[in-house]
């Protein structure tokens, strides 16, 4: 909508959880919401410019100014929206989702831009800061390239995403998204390495073409894991067996599959997460959650953070 007014004052703060994707055979199509957030306040200012101040995760490596994730997310979204966003903006972004290890960070800045965008467009034409999560979904998925962490990241839970035949505003595909409730016995853990590895990397060695008989037992598996994450986790072991994308990536992660073997050998059921390399755990007892944490490598962190209940929020939203 052309002719927005954009006030000084006018700002948002939004929290948005990490994601983990895949599940194993779920490749680019399921993931589900972490409970660790980054928080990110987004302030209209007086004059010209972009200031970022960034804490935690990130700090002193990531952009400062309109290269920063955050801020591209929101010009893409003020973009397709049609509206010329603020000419000042200061934002301070709260980090906790690590970078470069398989937590879709990348895909938090994302919803988080796009969100903050979103927020402050409500609140100066209407006055509430509302956000429409559907519009943030496929605006996100676009973005990022495949919905499985941006969607979970959006919505929170378990999610699973597909594109359909339909496009939305300045020709963006239509994401569709279900949204369900992990089991409440399931506790998820994240092992954490040191090493980065970038999703590009971990894309690049994937193979262009795969067996049918691969593509028949993923498929297969696909269905098992949406019925043992909901339903039945004593099936999760073998539903989250995976056909397409760890195998063809072990020389990249080598420890991080090292400890995914050694974990299913004993029992639990855990994949790569995303691209790599920290490692999802997916414990279903006490037994299985002491197992994993002691299982940890040296250097590696362990982190328990149980699933997101809510994916992107606004927190707080005040005018000028």
């Amino acid at each position: 909508m052309p002719g927005t007014t954009w006030r000084a004052g006018h700002q948002v703060t939004v929290e948005v959880p990490a994601s983990s994707a895949n599940l194993g055979p779920g490749f680019d199509a399921v993931g589900v919401g972490l409970d660790i957030r980054d928080s990110c306040t987004v302030a209209v200012r007086e004059g010209r410019g972009v200031a970022v101040v960034v804490t935690g995760e990130g700090e002193g490596t990531v952009p400062t100014d309109d290269h920063h994730l955050v801020v591209r997310a929101m010009r893409r979204a003020w973009e397709v929206l049609g509206v010329a966003g603020p000419p000042s903006l200061h934002i301070t972004c709260g980090n906790a989702v690590p970078h470069g290890r398989g937590l879709g960070s990348s895909a938090t800045a994302i919803v988080t831009g796009i969100s903050a965008a979103y927020g402050l467009w409500t609140l100066a034409h209407e006055g509430d800061g509302r956000l429409d999560l559907d519009v943030i979904n496929d605006l996100a998925a676009d973005l990022e390239g495949h919905p499985d962490n941006s969607s979970a990241s959006v919505f929170g839970g378990m999610t699973l995403s597909w594109l359909d035949d339909r496009t939305g505003r300045d020709g963006i595909p239509h994401t569709r998204t279900v949204r369900l409730t992990p089991h409440p016995s399931i506790r998820p853990h994240v092992l954490v390495p040191d090493a980065q590895l970038s999703t590009a990397t971990a894309r690049a060695v994937l193979p262009s073409q795969i067996r049918l008989a691969d593509a028949a037992a993923n498929s297969a598996r696909v269905g098992l894991l949406v019925h043992a994450m909901t339903a039945d986790p004593a099936l999760l072991l073998p539903a989250t067996r995976d056909y397409l994308h760890q195998e063809p990536r072990r020389p990249s992660y080598a420890a991080s599959m090292a400890l995914v073997d050694a974990l299913r050998a004993a029992g639990v059921a855990a994949t790569i997460s995303g691209a790599g390399p920290s490692v999802l755990a997916l414990a279903i007892d006490a037994e299985q959650a002491a197992l994993v944490t002691s299982s940890a490598p040296a250097g590696w962190r362990v982190v328990a953070p149980g699933f997101a209940d809510t994916g992107a929020r606004l927190v707080a939203a005040a005018g000028g």
